[in-house]
C-alpha cells in the first residue's frame, strides 16, 4: 500500500525525472544547432579566403589624390605587351626636407620639364607666372634628382584618364616632406570640371594646400573637381608616348592600378629658356 507522502515522493521524483530529461534534450538541440553554425560559418569563411585570394573581395586603395577617385569595376582583360624598355641603372634617393624651398625661379621665364622615361621622352611646358610655387618646387626636386629612376606607380582607365608620378616610394603616400599651396585652379583651359587631354596637374590628399611632389598626366579629358593644380602642357610627342603607355593597360583589369608599361622616370630636368 503507497501512503501519500510516497506518493507525493514518487511525483516530485518524475517531474524531476522530466526537467532534467527536457533539459538534457535541450542541451542536445543546442549543440547540434551550434555545430551546425560552425560548420556553415566555417564554409563561409573558407569561401570568402578564396574570394580574397583571387581579388574578389578586395578593397580599392583609396588615393585622396587623383587617387582619390572611385572608378567604376570592368571586366579583367588581357595584359597587353610591355611598349618600354629597361631601365637605367641607378637607385631612388629617398631624402626629404622640412620646409618648402624659398623661390628661386624668374616668374616672367619659360622653364620646361623634361621626363626621360623608359617609354620615350615627355616635355612638359611649365606654368611659371600661373604656378610659381609648384614650378619652383619641381625646379628645386629635378636639381636634387628626387624624381631620377621612380616609377610612375598608377594608371587609371575608366571614369579619368590619368597616369600618376612623382612618389619615390612607388605606393602613393611618398613625397619630399613639405606640401605646397594649390594655385592656378581657375585656370582657363579647365572648363565645365574638366581637365584636358595633355594637362598636367599636383595630386594632393583631398585638402587644400596638400601637394607634394606627386602628379598625374592626362591623356584623355577627364572630369576632376578644379581642386588639382594644372601646372603644366605635354608636348605632341610627348602625348604619343603618354598614349602608348596608357594603351597598354593596368594591372588589376579594374580600370585603376598599376600600369603594365614599366614606366620609369630615369632622369627628370627642369630647362630654362
Amino acid at each position: 500500500m503507497v501512503t501519500q507522502e510516497q506518493r507525493k515522493r514518487q511525483l516530485a521524483r518524475e517531474k524531476f525525472l522530466r526537467q532534467q530529461q527536457r533539459r538534457t534534450a535541450s542541451r542536445r538541440k543546442a549543440r547540434v544547432r551550434n555545430s551546425v553554425i560552425a560548420s556553415v560559418l566555417g564554409v563561409i569563411l573558407v569561401g570568402s579566403l578564396a574570394l580574397y585570394t583571387t581579388g574578389v573581395l578586395k578593397d580599392d586603395d583609396k588615393k585622396a589624390s587623383a587617387s582619390a577617385q572611385t572608378s567604376p569595376s570592368a571586366a579583367p582583360t588581357t595584359k597587353a605587351p610591355d611598349p618600354c624598355e629597361k631601365a637605367a641603372a641607378g637607385k631612388v634617393k629617398t631624402a626629404t626636407w622640412k620646409k618648402e624651398p624659398e623661390m628661386s625661379i624668374d616668374k616672367s621665364a619659360k622653364y620646361t620639364l623634361g621626363l626621360a622615361t623608359t617609354c620615350g621622352e615627355i616635355d612638359i611646358a611649365l606654368k611659371a607666372s600661373a604656378a610659381p610655387h609648384t614650378v619652383n618646387s619641381f625646379d628645386f626636386l629635378a636639381g636634387k634628382g628626387y624624381f631620377d629612376h621612380t616609377k610612375c606607380h598608377r594608371l587609371t582607365t575608366n571614369g579619368i584618364y590619368v597616369l600618376q608620378c612623382g612618389d619615390p616610394t612607388g605606393s602613393g603616400s611618398g613625397g619630399p616632406g613639405y606640401t605646397i599651396p594649390d594655385e592656378n585652379l581657375k585656370d582657363k583651359s579647365l572648363k565645365s570640371n574638366v581637365y584636358p587631354a595633355g594637362t598636367v596637374a599636383m595630386a594632393n590628399t583631398g585638402q587644400a594646400h596638400t601637394g607634394g611632389s606627386q602628379f598625374f598626366l592626362v591623356y584623355q579629358d577627364s572630369q576632376l573637381p578644379p581642386s588639382y593644380t594644372p601646372f603644366g602642357t605635354i608636348s605632341a610627342s610627348g602625348m604619343k608616348v603618354l598614349k602608348k603607355i596608357a594603351a597598354a593597360g593596368e594591372s588589376t583589369g579594374a580600370g585603376d592600378g598599376a600600369p603594365n608599361a614599366t614606366v620609369v622616370i630615369n632622369k627628370a630636368t627642369v630647362t630654362k629658356s
